[in-house]
Order: C-alpha cells, then sequence, then structure tokens
C-alpha cells in the first residue's frame, strides 16, 4: 500500500497542470520605475492629428519632454522564464499564409501606436503565437499565456524588453 501511495504521489504533479500567474503590466515594472510612473505628471492622449513627438503609427518615436521612465527598457529578472497570463491589446506584426498575425507586440493600453505615447519597452512584449491568431480590431483586447523571457527586441516598430512564447491567445472577457 506504501509502494502504490508513494507512485501516486511522485505521479500526482505531473496530471495537475498548474495555472499560470496572472499578471498585471505594473508587475513588469522593476520598483524604481513603478515609483517613477506613480511621480510622473499627467500624459495628455488626446492630441488629434497634430500629435506631438510625431507619433503616428510607430512605438519607437521619442517625445524629448517625457521623463526618461517612458524609455527604460529595465526588467523584473524573476520573470525571466515564468508561465504567466496578461491582458493586453496587440499591435500586429507578422502574419502566415492565412492572413493570422504569429507576431505581435502586446501593450498595456489601446492604440499605443496611433496619436498617443507608447509604452516604455519595459511595458511592451513581443508575442510569438506559432499557431497564428486573426486580429481584426486592435481596440479589443486579448489574454495571452505562456512562457515569459526578459529579452530585449528592437525592429522598425518598436523597442520590447520582454517576449512571451505564447500557449494560448484569447480574447480578454474580463476574467
Amino acid at each position: 500500500m506504501r509502494l502504490k501511495l508513494f507512485a501516486l504521489m511522485l505521479l500526482l504533479p505531473l496530471t495537475v497542470q498548474a495555472s499560470p500567474k496572472i499578471v498585471d503590466w505594473l508587475d513588469l515594472l522593476p520598483e524604481e520605475d513603478y515609483q517613477a510612473m506613480l511621480e510622473m505628471p499627467e500624459i495628455d492622449h488626446d492630441w488629434g492629428d497634430e500629435a506631438p513627438g510625431g507619433f503616428t503609427n510607430s512605438l519607437r518615436q521619442r517625445d524629448q519632454s517625457l521623463p526618461e521612465v517612458m524609455y527604460s527598457t529595465r526588467v523584473v529578472g524573476e520573470y525571466d522564464g515564468a508561465e504567466l497570463q496578461i491582458g493586453g491589446y496587440p499591435v500586429p506584426l507578422e502574419t502566415d499564409d492565412r492572413g493570422r498575425y504569429l507576431s505581435f507586440f502586446l501593450v498595456p493600453y489601446a492604440g499605443a501606436c496611433i496619436h498617443v505615447p507608447p509604452p516604455p519597452p519595459n511595458q511592451i512584449i513581443l508575442v510569438d503565437y506559432p499557431q497564428g491568431i486573426t486580429i481584426d480590431d486592435i481596440y479589443v483586447p486579448f489574454w495571452v499565456s505562456g512562457t515569459l523571457h526578459v529579452d530585449q527586441t528592437s525592429n522598425e516598430l518598436a523597442d520590447a524588453s520582454y517576449r512571451l512564447d505564447a500557449s494560448k491567445v484569447w480574447l480578454y472577457d474580463g476574467d
């Protein structure tokens, strides 16, 4: 009987999959950046067609009037390799031959590439999702779960301090 109980104890963790940890965007900020964000003055997100700093269709534009924390690449190293779930808005990047997105940036607020200051690189996640997903509207949020990596990525659209190998992507349902 003891042998069966011992075998069950060894096998039980293999049969029960732990849910990924649900994190908030603020969890991805190191303490010094979190404090700097709390002390930052309000940023106007309603610039219409005359966006200062040229925030049009790019997350890489830089406005010298914004505090340095808005360009921070500092990360929370303990999340490197962590299984997590986070909600955010997609910025589409790469598609397959059927138009499904295999790669996109995930950002904390909608419209981050159109007439608003972009989030700092440590608030942008490059998502790799080999199964692909249809993104019809960048103003509709998604949940993304998978393995997060600390990985500085730069392309013509944005700089990101994190990369997530997604195992699941679905429409945000508030839960």
